[in-house]
């Protein structure tokens, strides 16, 4: 048994890709999870995938829709007594140009990565006090630091979830909550694998310093460190987690290149 025994994390947008990946690094260090993700039978199988119910538990549930996610809170408390830390993983994502998104695009986009975070937020907090604290990880992007084509709803939603993230970490630390984000660079999950032709993997792995996509294990080492014990006095904060994609600036390809021949 593992110091983290009795602890318990839920996780939103749980069934693949990140989400699933750090409820499988909660669980590889004795917490039990709670699963949350819209799609019932990709769920079903990611909380098979875990292999141990006595610790796990899948909701399906709409995280933009307030009282599913009171109820699936309300299950979790009755569950497992306890809420330890929350992964604001949920989201989606249309990629068109601002003028080509449709009204409601743009507030589907925002009602799940923006309206989702919130409630879960509202939530979990009452939980959490109970115990004396909690943390927080919210999952932005690298979009919502750096405007790019195509990304007018997402990149707004995932900038406006980071002010989110500071706002609550200044609001609940009186309770003793952490809040935290993490803004992932190009991951390597089916959907970037399903979406990102050959070019556009090119120009991202130039694009990069460390020349490559991210793993999702590496994203969950992230997130689970910042809801750990070690990361104890660390709050408001964004962690961006993109092999130094943000850090680089325009030009940087280029100049690398010069570098080398040089």
């Amino acid at each position: 048994m593992t110091e983290n025994a009795a602890k318990v994390a839920l996780v939103t947008g749980a069934a693949r890709g990140i989400g699933l990946a750090t409820a499988k690094r909660f669980r590889a260090e004795g917490w039990a999870v709670a699963l949350i993700d819209i799609e019932a039978a990709l769920l079903r199988e990611a909380a098979a995938a875990l292999a141990d119910p006595a610790h796990v538990l899948a909701l399906t549930c709409d995280v933009s829709d307030a009282a599913a996610v009171r109820g699936s809170f309300a299950r979790v408390a009755e569950r497992f007594g306890r809420l330890d830390a929350l992964v604001n993983n949920a989201g989606i994502a249309v990629f068109k140009p601002l003028l080509d998104t449709a009204d409601d695009e743009w507030e589907r986009v925002l009602a799940v990565n923006l309206t989702g975070p919130f409630l879960c937020i509202k939530a979990a907090a009452p939980l959490m006090r109970e115990h004396g604290g909690g943390a927080i990880v919210n999952i932005t992007s690298i979009s919502g630091l750096r405007a790019s084509t195509l990304r007018v709803a997402y990149g707004t939603s995932k900038a406006a979830l980071a002010h989110l993230t500071k706002q609550a970490a200044v609001e609940l630390a009186a309770l003793g909550i952490r809040v935290n984000a993490v803004a992932p660079g190009p991951v390597d999950t089916a959907m970037a694998k399903a979406v990102h032709s050959p070019a556009i993997r090119a120009d991202y792995h130039d694009a990069i310093p460390l020349n490559r996509y991210g793993l999702e294990e590496e994203l969950a080492e992230a997130i689970f460190f910042l809801c750990g014990d070690r990361a104890s006095y660390i709050t408001g904060q964004l962690l961006a987690v993109d092999g130094g994609f943000d850090a680089a600036g325009i030009g940087l390809p280029t100049l690398r290149r010069e570098g080398r021949n040089g």
